[in-house]
């Protein structure tokens, strides 16, 4: 709560409250922000407190009154420089309506850009802002104490040597990644039926820049993209900066929604398809065997290829169905990094791609990035091969259990229900106000969820919103949650 001090006002407070969300990105371009009476009523003071605060930061150029209607976060000025990075993202209707609509170009008119208030990039800022020292149920990771180790260290220091450390610092590292991790990446693929030797897969900087490799080489401006909805709202961002056109499926139980793919193959004609086919975020949903079968064959018969998302793979059973184990690294491409179970700062990922098509992606990284990390590289295939990687993982698995249990039973305690049956690192929660109102109010006790908004390719008033299962294990989140929820209605 505000208190006023000797050496800040309740004005100076709250002007200065709001001023770092803004600068923070945790309210972005285009946010409107609370009424001045509604705003009064949540921080406890006055309306003139918060005429006043309004006015400051009016007056330093990060927000804008729009007459009858509030003031707004400026999207120019402070955020010019930002702007590129937070492009509209592209606006949605029903397919069905889309074949009716389609121009002489054969594109909805629908399907145009158009600004949106929060993009990805505000996410992910908020996502790494230290809102406070509270567990943070919108993360999208483990906490950082799930994650210590001692085998980490021991592999630094075993790839360190005084010798190693001149030899892998001084002149760059194998185009490919280093062939012994990938010799590594072979052998644990094979343990999830996916068949690709050492020479079909190719290190990158994490599992978004494989994605983002895949998209350079196989996608040029204005081409159509095919992306699970809800999904990751980074992806969306990031197609949309390359100026694709992004063609949302919904996302089921049982897989995509295959009579929407098919239409929009037809009408269309995508060049790919981005899935994650085992533990979707934010639904936890895992594909099944049938639908996999669809989906390949619409691949086949209209000639796309499809990037196949396995970020939570270590999470999951090995004999979970993926796309690329029945596809035999056909049409697919398999994509999978380290960040989200073992090191988020050493950026390790990888793709697995079809023969015919290594040497492009392989291109499209060196145009990039050169090489990746040798070092760092080595000390995860000594993880990989020592089974410490293995260890951990069924370790954090047991541990991820326990805590779901718990967060599902205080979810349903505090008036909760699940759209999605729990599952993996998240849940898809269903909380029966607007998740953008509860967000802002959220953050006034130092909590920071990720509404349910974020997690479609254009932004619309949601009620739900993605848990991190790990972090949403203490009640005194959900008392907080439950009173300013009820507050919200």
């Amino acid at each position: 709560m505000l208190m006023k001090t000797a050496s800040q006002s309740l004005t100076e407070q709250l002007c200065a409250r709001f001023a770092e969300r803004i600068r923070s990105r945790l309210l972005g371009p285009g946010a409107r922000l609370p009424s001045v009476r509604l705003c009064a009523e949540q921080q406890g003071v006055s309306v003139s407190t918060v005429v006043a605060a309004y006015d400051q930061l009016q007056a330093q150029g990060l927000v804008v009154a729009r007459k009858n209607r509030g003031f707004f976060v400026r999207d120019a000025a402070l955020n010019m420089a930002l702007a590129p990075a937070n492009k509209a993202l592209q606006a949605t209707k029903n397919i069905a309506s889309a074949a009716l609509d389609a121009g002489p170009d054969g594109l909805a008119p629908w399907m145009s850009t158009r600004q949106a208030p929060v993009g990805a990039t505000t996410l992910i800022r908020g996502m790494f802002h230290k809102v406070s020292n509270k567990p943070q149920p919108g993360m999208g990771v483990f906490p950082p104490d799930w994650l210590e180790t001692s085998f980490m260290p021991a592999a630094v220091r075993k790839v360190t040597s005084v010798s190693a450390l001149r030899e892998f610092s001084l002149q760059y590292g194998e185009p490919m990644g280093d062939s012994g991790l990938r010799r590594a990446l072979s052998q644990k693929l094979s343990a999830l039926n996916v068949h690709a030797v050492p020479e079909q897969i190719i290190t990158t900087v994490g599992a978004t820049h494989a994605l983002d490799i895949i998209s350079r080489t196989l996608l040029r401006p204005g081409d159509c993209v095919m992306v699970e909805e809800p999904g990751w709202a980074v992806e969306f961002a990031r197609l949309d900066a390359l100026g694709m056109r992004i063609l949302p499926v919904p996302r089921r139980a049982d897989g995509p929604d295959l009579e929407v793919m098919a239409q929009y193959c037809e009408i269309h004609s995508p060049k790919l398809f981005v899935s994650v086919s085992v533990f979707h975020n934010p639904t936890g949903y895992c594909l099944t065997p049938g639908s996999a079968h669809r989906v390949l064959q619409l691949a086949n018969q209209h000639n796309f290829h499809i990037a196949e998302d396995d970020t939570y793979s270590h999470l999951a059973p090995e004999h979970a169905t993926r796309l690329c184990a029945l596809d035999g690294l056909q049409r697919t491409i398999y994509v999978s990094g380290f960040a989200k179970i073992l090191a988020p700062g050493w950026r390790i990922g990888f793709m697995a791609a079809p023969p015919d098509l290594v040497e492009r992606l392989l291109d499209t990284k060196l145009l990039a990035t050169l090489t990746t990390p040798a070092l760092l590289e080595k000390a995860l295939a000594w993880c990989i091969d020592q089974g410490q990687l293995r260890r951990h993982a069924e370790r954090i698995r047991t541990r991820l259990d326990a805590a779901r249990a718990r967060s599902v039973r205080l979810a349903l305690a505090h008036g909760c229900t699940f759209a999605a049956e729990p599952a993996g690192l998240f849940g898809w929660v269903e909380t029966g106000v607007d998740t953008d109102t509860l967000a802002q109010r959220m953050l006034d006790e130092g909590y920071l969820i990720a509404p349910g908004a974020l997690f479609h390719a254009v932004r619309k008033p949601s009620t739900l919103m993605r848990i991190n299962f790990a972090t949403t294990q203490e009640a005194a989140f959900w008392k907080v949650f439950a009173r300013l929820r009820d507050g919200v209605k």
